[in-house]
Parts: structure tokens; C-alpha cells; sequence
């Protein structure tokens, strides 16, 4: 399988750099799939879990959101927060959504409903990681 080179960086520091077979991003429009010779492409990132392969291993890294950029050089993601599955605090994670889910009755209209969606991608994630953690 071909190789590309994929970058994805936070604020705080890069999170993974290296040649990779595929990866998996969660979109704003809908989760997809990278590998070498893909279109070019520019997509938002929503909170949830980007999966690298590399070789026959796959590591799970959990974005918060974020832009994603294919092009000649590789795949770039620049992520507001990135976190492999092991920096994962998930007693954090639930103090997070149980806030959210507070703050959720304060909120109106179009605000509103930005604030359900953002809590949804959380509870995906969460979902994901106990999935994970399972297998």
C-alpha cells in the first residue's frame, strides 16, 4: 500500500508526524477516509476520534475539532485539542459533558441547538472510548 505523510498538530504540541497508510477523520459533513493520491480538500473537524494506520497498526488520537487539509504534500490536520486514547482523562471527560448537559437549559434558539450538537460529538466520543476500551 502507498505510503503518504500526514501531520496533525495542536496548539500545544504535534501530536503525531510520520509516512501513514490511511486515516480516518471524523468531518463536520461526515467521517473520511485518506490515503495517497487523494483529492486535494480542505474539511472542518468535529469532536471524535482520528484513527492512523500505519502498517498493520491503527492508533486512535481524539480530536475536539479542527481543520483538515489534503494536498500534494500529504494530509495536515490542525486539531483545537489532540489527545491519544492514554492522555485521555475520562472522569474529566464525563465532568465536561455533565456541564454541558447543565448549561444546555440556559441556551436558546440557534445557540441551542449548536450546543446539542457539540454535546452529541462528545457523548459519541465518549461512547467511542468505552468501546475502545473494550476491545
Amino acid at each position: 500500500m502507498a505510503t503518504f505523510h500526514f501531520d496533525l498538530v495542536s496548539p500545544e504540541k504535534y501530536a503525531f508526524t510520520g509516512e501513514v497508510d490511511q486515516v480516518d477523520i471524523p468531518g463536520v459533513e461526515g467521517d473520511f477516509g485518506v490515503l495517497a493520491g487523494h483529492a486535494p480538500v480542505i474539511a472542518a473537524i468535529r469532536p471524535g476520534i482520528i484513527t492512523v494506520h500505519v502498517g498493520g497498526n491503527r492508533e486512535k488520537i481524539i480530536v475536539t475539532g479542527g481543520i483538515a487539509e489534503v494536498n500534494e504534500k500529504g494530509l495536515t490536520v490542525l486539531a483545537d485539542v489532540a489527545r491519544s486514547l492514554e492522555e485521555l482523562d475520562r472522569a474529566k471527560l464525563a465532568d465536561v459533558i455533565a456541564e454541558m448537559e447543565a448549561k444546555l437549559a440556559e441556551k436558546e434558539g440557534d445557540e441551542f441547538d449548536s450546543a446539542l450538537e457539540r454535546l452529541d460529538h462528545f457523548k459519541t466520543v465518549q461512547q467511542q472510548v468505552q468501546s475502545t476500551a473494550m476491545h
